[in-house]
């Protein structure tokens, strides 16, 4: 590790902010969160553009701002410049980002004596801020740290060059203009040091693909799954669905960064913790939706398209606006998972019976309300202020007992329409012994029941369908249920 240098030689040390002081770029956030607060903006982003990034940066600032609080600091190099301060280093904050972030961060570490940022009328970077660097130390001997190829004049100029756990192109380029660059290892990594794949593939959330299944509920329960054309359509289908799906997490991890980052578990997130970029996020983004709407209007049809798009379109609303509106957030949650089986039918062009999507809709709400009794649960953890609001949620701690009750009441009657879907003619032509097909509601009432006691317990997952994914009693129900259907479609006579 880099150690104070003695006083009798403490140049001032200008330090750069994005990827170099934080792990991640604070335009990007501040567009997020524009998006996020003030998605109206978003069409004055090109005018802005057009007239200069000094501008663009500006007017951004003047709506939002990250909070300092927040950001993803890097320790090694706080650490760094906390032993440089108490050497009798001057140390300055000096980046591309607009003065309004730059002095929130300054106020927020209280390390820097001065602060040097993009203003309207100066976007300070590359030659830029060399300018302002010799203007500030009156073209004295300065040292930098910095972490991108932008920075290469003002180490060019430096009299101590620092850079910040480079990749190998960097180093090559630092050291043709710098005599003996120091590296400030990082031990925690971030958004432009780790490889890009692993993070990217947390991001995309695969575990969560398994909700995309429900699109072969409408051909399998309509005995067309032998159907090479129609299963080939909904495979392709449910492909499309995991790529678009993982767009919609993509969209909702960006929009939500900030809370996600007062979160006990979300702040590991990638885009959080600023392991991945936004931009390189926003880059995934497009490759996702483009291939899943290309496959989908190639290789299953337009009307299928047509509900993928009302699939972004509603997770694109949820993640904006309505994951805060109390109730309607579920009953969102609850209408999504109804939405995969209604395009299940649409790809495999399958009738979906109405008592099918009334089962789906009563189970899935009892599934969305467990989700939110969980995170009430862990919020009563952690304050017993029944005021106090779950991050982005509408619900009260206060809330938890109404929000058990409707979560159970839903689930029971969840089975009380498969109990009566399973009875009706259209449904036991298809079997040889029907009766045998009432077993599986008890089986549907003891898994409801366990998940629910489980959550009052505090021993679910916040995701009750990825718990479902890794549990054996939830895949022994499941085996029971496919067995009572097999045996309801060869037995008897």
């Amino acid at each position: 590790m880099l150690g104070p240098r003695p006083a009798t030689h403490c140049e001032p040390l200008y330090v750069d902010l994005d990827g170099t002081l934080v792990a991640t770029d604070t335009l990007w956030e501040s567009l997020c969160l524009l998006l996020r607060h003030h998605p109206r903006q978003i069409l004055a982003l090109p005018f802005w553009a057009a007239r200069g990034k000094a501008i663009l940066k500006s007017r951004i600032a003047a709506l939002i701002v990250p909070d300092a609080k927040l950001l993803p600091y890097r320790p090694e190099v706080v650490d760094l410049l906390t032993r440089e301060r108490a050497s009798g280093r001057r140390l300055v904050l000096a980046t591309a980002s607009h003065e309004r972030v730059a002095h929130s961060v300054a106020e927020t570490l209280g390390l820097f004596d001065a602060v040097l940022a993009t203003t309207e009328a100066c976007n300070l970077k590359g030659p830029a801020k060399l300018a302002a660097i010799r203007e500030d130390n009156a073209g004295e001997p300065f040292a930098y740290l910095g972490d991108s190829r932008a920075d290469l004049p003002v180490w060019a100029a430096a009299k101590r060059a620092l850079v910040v756990a480079p990749s190998s192109r960097l180093a090559a380029a630092l050291s043709r203009v710098a005599a003996h660059p120091e590296i400030v290892p990082l031990e925690t990594g971030g958004a432009t040091r780790h490889p890009a794949l692993h993070p990217a593939l947390r991001a995309l959330r695969p575990h969560q693909w398994i909700k995309n299944a429900l699109l072969f509920a409408p051909i399998l329960l309509a005995h067309q799954i032998t159907d090479v054309a129609r299963t080939t359509a909904v495979t392709v289908g449910f492909i499309a669905f995991c790529l678009v799906a993982s767009a919609g997490y993509l969209i909702n991890d960006m929009l939500d960064i900030e809370a996600d980052r007062r979160h006990s578990s979300k702040k590991s997130r990638p885009f959080a913790a600023g392991t991945l970029s936004i931009a390189t996020g926003f880059a995934l983004l497009g490759l996702l939706l483009t291939a899943g709407f290309a496959i989908s209007w190639l290789f299953v049809s337009p009307a299928f398209v047509l509900m993928l798009g009302a699939y972004l379109l509603v997770t694109l609303s949820y993640s904006l606006y309505l994951k805060e509106r109390l109730f309607l957030d579920v009953l969102v949650l609850a209408g999504l998972y109804t939405h995969r089986v209604l395009s299940g039918g649409v790809a495999g062009e399958v009738e979906v019976s109405s008592w099918l999507l009334a089962f789906s809709v009563f189970f899935f709400l009892s599934l969305a309300l467990v989700k939110r009794y969980v995170e009430l649960i862990e919020k009563s953890a952690v304050s017993d202020k029944e005021k106090d609001l779950v991050t982005r949620r509408a619900y009260l701690v206060g809330d938890t007992g109404l929000v058990e009750t409707m979560g159970i009441t839903s689930g029971y009657l969840s089975v009380l329409v498969l109990g009566l879907y399973v009875s009706r003619d259209d449904v036991t032509r298809h079997y040889s012994n029907p009766e045998i097909l009432w077993l599986a509601t008890p089986l549907m009432l003891y898994w409801i029941s366990r998940v629910w006691l489980l959550a009052r317990r505090g021993e679910l997952a916040a995701d009750p369908v990825v718990f479902a994914a890794s549990d054996r009693v939830s895949y022994c129900i499941a085996l029971g249920i496919v067995a009572i259907g097999a045996a309801a479609a060869l037995t008897g006579g």
